[in-house]
């Protein structure tokens, strides 16, 4: 990403005042200059600068999914430890229950960031559609797929109900229709590169080191597949994924890593809760797991004695958008949940077995492989635990909870509330859910 920077940043402000005139889902967003909107919609270039600054919305800032999906999830999961209760969203999620309303700042910008790059991106895969350079298009719709099916996804994993489309007095519908719509997008992003290759030349101007477009679709049609009981769905997408080229959102010092930059760094928002990752007793990871360590830094000298490392442990630090572990704890899942356990325990053996050098990442547990006979409840418990651990601070927890059952004494919420913003704007809001 340290390419073009200056250019980079500047596409960031371009794109994201192309359609500014937005404090919700229920706004129709109408931009002043609609005259030039019009000419950059028209221009390959200009949607593709635009389809950047999506991904730099999704990334970058307090303001981000990033920052706020890893925040609110991680809270309410008991994987983060607040520190310090003058941050008032913060503490509202770390206390849990009815203190989280409407009027949190970190469940307002997840669902105005998200809302804002699904209208954005439906506007340039629209008018991409209509430029010359078909490989070129090709790139900024699977690219940009990237970003809505990422955004469509934090919606329906936090919200009971997620708006239908977005505009003035947007419908809601069950959030599993979210899923549904992303992997729709999905999927017509990756018949259209079969069509027509992505052209080299767009690559070249996407940030460098950054995201794997097809693997991406291919590793997100798998999450949100398992997440919609579509097992089989789930382990053709999973088997089609590479793992070994990663697909990450880069940072760098002109751009650092958010989680970094307002946690790791500053020691007053957020730690994580302990050494056994926020994990009940029974589910505690093994003292010689090697991704224990991966994730937090322990027995430090000064209060917290746990800290952030991992995906944020320097400014530098890239995050990615989807981990080769949870490719094979889908698989395992999914073989799991449909009665083929010898199957499943072959491929969580696979994760608990990882070296840290045969991971991209260097993430690896180096475990011993299970064995024996386990019941279907069993693997399920042992894939669970194995997705905590692996996919620690990765923002998906929640809805991991949820599909194993997990007790609700484990969780501080299980849906959370519309923000105000919303709610003040559009009476198709749904009522808030009770916990």
């Amino acid at each position: 990403m340290k390419k073009d920077k200056k250019k980079y940043t500047q596409l960031f402000y371009y794109g994201f005042a192309l359609v500014f005139a937005m404090s919700s889902c229920t706004k129709d967003y109408i931009d002043p200059s609609r005259a030039l909107n019009d000419e950059a919609l028209s221009s390959s270039q200009a949607l593709t600068d635009i389809s950047i600054g999506l991904q730099r919305t999704y990334s970058y800032l307090r303001t981000s999914n990033i920052y706020n999906k890893v925040t609110a999830n991680g809270f309410v999961t008991n994987e983060l430890l607040l520190r310090n209760e003058g941050n008032i969203p913060e503490l509202q999620l770390s206390t849990g229950g009815a203190t989280i309303d409407g009027t949190n700042t970190v469940l307002a910008g997840l669902w105005t960031s998200s809302n804002k790059i699904i209208y954005d991106a439906n506007l340039i895969i629209q008018n991409a559609k209509n430029i010359a350079d078909k490989n070129r298009a090709s790139g900024i719709i699977a690219y940009t797929t990237v970003l809505k099916a990422l955004s469509l996804g934090d919606l329906a994993m936090n919200w009971e109900q997620v708006p239908a489309n977005i505009g003035r007095n947007a419908p809601f519908v069950d959030r599993m229709e979210g899923y549904k719509m992303a992997i729709a997008g999905i999927d017509s992003a990756l018949v259209l590169t079969e069509m027509d290759s992505i052209s080299s030349a767009f690559l070249q101007d996407i940030p460098t080191a950054s995201i794997d477009i097809k693997n991406t679709l291919y590793a997100l049609k798998a999450r949100f597949s398992l997440y919609l009981g579509n097992y089989e769905d789930a382990l053709t997408a999973s088997e089609l994924v590479d793992l070994q080229k990663a697909s990450v959102f880069a940072y760098d010092n002109v751009s650092p890593n958010p989680i970094y930059t307002f946690a790791t760094s500053t020691n007053n928002v957020f730690q994580p809760k302990d050494a056994h990752l926020g994990l009940p007793e029974p589910l505690y990871p093994d003292p010689n797991d090697q991704r224990v360590l991966f994730y937090i830094e322990n027995a430090n000298p000064a209060p917290p004695a746990v800290r952030i490392k991992g995906f944020s442990f320097t400014n530098e630090s890239p995050i990615p958008l989807y981990l080769p572990g949870e490719m094979l704890l889908i698989k395992a899942e999914a073989y799991a949940r449909t009665a083929r356990p010898d199957l499943a325990l072959a491929a969580l053996n696979q994760v608990i077995t990882k070296r840290p050098s045969n991971d991209i990442y260097g993430l690896g547990a180096a475990m011993p492989a299970l064995s024996g006979s386990f019941s279907t409840e069993e693997l399920l418990t042992l894939i669970y635990k194995n997705r905590c651990i692996e996919l620690f601070m990765s923002g998906l927890k929640l809805e991991d909870m949820r599909r194993f059952n997990r007790p609700q004494s484990e969780m501080k919420r299980n849906f959370f509330p519309y923000p105000f913003i919303e709610r003040d704007n559009n009476p198709n809001t749904p009522p808030d859910p009770t916990f």
